[in-house]
């Protein structure tokens, strides 16, 4: 597999204009990323300019703090996915993880896997405020509520993805889901490093830098 192919493109800071959107589908669909990943708003845009491609839309949802009831979570899955997501990556509720609540964790991971049907769900951990413990749980949560990927971090917290964590999901989940690496990964051999701990997708806003770095 090509480097580009584990890349989920990723913009989505507050300020992402409808251009610069457009920019990162052109740059997604010339160099053959995974996905392009946005916020909710811009899921009906993606998906039309993605239309036709390989390249899949990715939203996020309960983004970035996890801190929404389950049940506007699954809305906005649901409402992404009718406006043509693909993958939806959500945030869980890091309090109630860290609370012990595993069965308000795994409900509110199962709402998003039912309201995004046959799309593939990502599980972001935020794992820069967890425990190794937590992080463990966290997996086997997303496993049993049916998720598809486990996910390190919005790259809104105070860290982003690690060596060490991606080896540790990827340990958690086996060839049950795939994981992916977000946050602070900037140049091609953070990103190889990343794959190589255990990853099956990186998300950046840097994709267009790796894959130049890799020829």
């Amino acid at each position: 597999m090509k480097i580009s192919e584990y890349i989920d493109h990723t913009i989505l800071k507050p300020d992402a204009t409808t251009n610069q959107v457009k920019t990162f589908c052109s740059e997604a669909k010339e160099y053959g990323f995974a996905s392009v990943c946005v916020n909710p708003v811009h899921a009906p845009l993606v998906a039309r300019e993605l239309e036709g491609t390989s390249v899949k839309t990715c939203v996020v949802v309960g983004f970035p703090l996890g801190a929404n009831a389950s049940s506007v979570k699954a809305y906005e899955a649901k409402t992404a996915v009718e406006q043509g997501a693909d993958e939806v990556d959500m945030v869980i509720n890091v309090g109630s993880l860290k609370d012990g609540d595993y069965e308000a964790v795994e409900k509110d991971i199962k709402a998003v896997v039912a309201a995004s049907g046959k799309s593939h769900v990502k599980v972001i951990f935020e794992t820069c405020l967890l425990t190794d413990a937590e992080k463990l749980k966290a997996c086997e949560l997303s496993l049993k509520a049916g998720a598809h990927f486990v996910k390190t971090s919005t790259g809104f917290g105070s860290g982003g993805a690690t060596i060490e964590d991606v080896a540790l999901m990827r340990k958690a989940v086996g060839n049950g889901a795939g994981v992916k690496a977000s946050g602070g990964i900037r140049d091609y051999k953070t990103a190889m490093a990343m794959i190589e701990a255990g990853a099956s997708r990186i998300g950046t806003s840097s994709g267009v830098k790796i894959v130049k770095e890799a020829k």
